[in-house]
């Protein structure tokens, strides 16, 4: 690592999309979505949060293939939840950096995310109202998140956890969510099982968000 940024893969290709592993369905696209290999966990926190940004933007241009952006969403949001669920999450509560509840808040708004994305994956076409509605809402829950994240769990990381556990954090943040990707992960059927999931923990609403996947 050169000084505190994070390292990636020097081989300048684009991390593809695919329909590999459990839940296939999610067809190729070459958007980038980048490919950490270390670095300090909050600076590749960051880089993702900058990339979300980034696909919403083009989730709201209408010239602009969403349907392809729409997927690479999916996959990026995917395996960036369950690589901050499984490894982030965990080792800051055990540092104490975080509460417990706010990691479980951490985790309500991913399910609120994914919720939201699948709304956005399950309709038909990319150019209809329904389709601009369903962005709007990923757009606000996922900017909240962002934000409240950025606030609430990556301050405190800085502030109380040092640098080597934050370097080791991020090798295994980054591996967790590079193998994900690979995984072929973010498909509707995987983001509908997480949120059926959710609903049976309680970190979501029973009634909240039914989607019958119309363009109405």
């Amino acid at each position: 690592m050169v000084g505190d940024q994070p390292e990636t893969a020097d081989d300048g290709r684009h991390v593809v999309i695919n329909g590999r592993g459990t839940f296939p369905g999610v067809t190729d696209t070459n958007i980038d979505l980048g490919r950490p290999l270390q670095g300090d966990v909050v600076d590749l926190i960051l880089d993702d949060h900058r990339r979300f940004e980034a696909l919403l933007r083009d989730l709201r241009d209408s010239s602009s293939d969403r349907d392809a952006v729409r997927r690479a969403l999916a996959t990026l949001h995917t395996a960036h939840a369950i690589a901050e669920e499984n490894h982030v999450y965990p080792r800051l509560r055990g540092q104490r950096a975080i509460t417990e509840h706010e990691a479980e808040h951490g985790e309500e708004e991913h399910a609120e995310g994914h919720e939201a994305m699948l709304a956005v994956l399950e309709l038909a076409g990319t150019d209809t109202q329904a389709f601009d509605d369903a962005v709007e809402e990923l757009a606000r829950v996922i900017n909240h998140h962002l934000t409240e994240e950025e606030l609430t769990i990556l301050n405190p990381a800085r502030e109380e956890v040092g640098e080597e556990l934050r370097s080791q954090l991020g090798e295994e943040f980054a591996s967790e969510r590079n193998r994900q990707i690979d995984g072929g992960c973010g498909s509707a059927e995987q983001i509908r099982g997480l949120v059926a999931a959710a609903r049976r923990e309680g970190l979501l609403d029973e009634d909240d968000g039914e989607s019958d996947g119309s363009d109405d």
